[in-house]
C-alpha cells in the first residue's frame, strides 16, 4: 500500500535517497544536479528537511511498504503567498502510470488550499512532453511565460498554472 508522508528528520535517509534518485533518473527535470546535491553533507540535508517543512512550505514522500517511490514539494511564492510553487516532483520508474503522480499533486493542492493559496504554478522543461501532458491532465495550463533552463540555456522552461477552487 502506498502512503504519502510529510518529510521529517525520521525520513531523512529516504528523503536524501529519493531526491538523489530523482536527479539521476531525470536530470533535465530539475534545476539542480546529482553532482551538486550528492556532495551535500548530512547537516545540509537536515537543513533542507527543516526548510521544506516550515511555515509556507511542505515536502512529501510517497512510500510503498517502507520504500520511497516519489517526492513533491510545495512552497508559497516569494512574490505572493496566494501562489504555491510545485517543486521537486518525481515518481520512480517502477511506479509511473499508476496515478501516484496525481496523488502527490493532490497532496500539495490540499496543503496549498489550507494555506489559502488561489493558484499553483510550476515550470517544466520544453522537451519533457510526458510531464507537460501529465500536468495538463492534473488541471495545469500554459501561461505563455518561458525562461532559459538553468542547466542548458538552449532549452526553455514553460510556466504552468492551476487555479484552485476552495469549497
Amino acid at each position: 500500500m502506498i502512503t504519502v508522508e510529510q518529510v521529517s528528520i525520521a525520513l531523512l535517509t529516504h528523503f536524501k535517497a529519493t531526491r538523489l534518485a530523482a536527479l539521476k533518473d531525470t536530470p533535465s527535470a530539475f534545476g539542480s544536479t546529482y553532482a551538486k546535491e550528492s556532495q551535500l553533507t548530512n547537516e545540509d540535508w537536515i537543513k533542507r528537511v527543516v526548510n521544506w517543512n516550515n511555515d509556507g512550505s511542505v515536502c512529501y514522500l510517497a512510500m510503498d511498504r517502507g520504500t520511497p517511490c516519489g517526492i513533491v514539494a510545495g512552497k508559497c511564492g516569494a512574490d505572493s503567498p496566494k501562489w504555491v510553487d510545485v517543486l521537486s516532483m518525481w515518481v520512480a520508474p517502477t511506479h509511473r502510470r499508476a496515478k501516484l503522480g496525481k496523488t502527490l499533486i493532490d497532496a500539495v493542492e490540499s496543503w496549498a488550499k489550507g494555506e489559502g493559496a488561489s493558484k499553483m504554478r510550476l515550470t517544466v522543461v520544453c522537451n519533457n512532453a510526458t510531464a507537460i501532458a501529465f500536468y495538463e491532465r492534473c488541471g495545469f495550463g500554459m501561461t505563455g511565460r518561458t525562461e532559459p533552463y538553468p542547466n542548458d540555456p538552449a532549452l526553455l522552461e514553460y510556466e504552468m498554472v492551476k487555479l484552485l477552487r476552495h469549497s
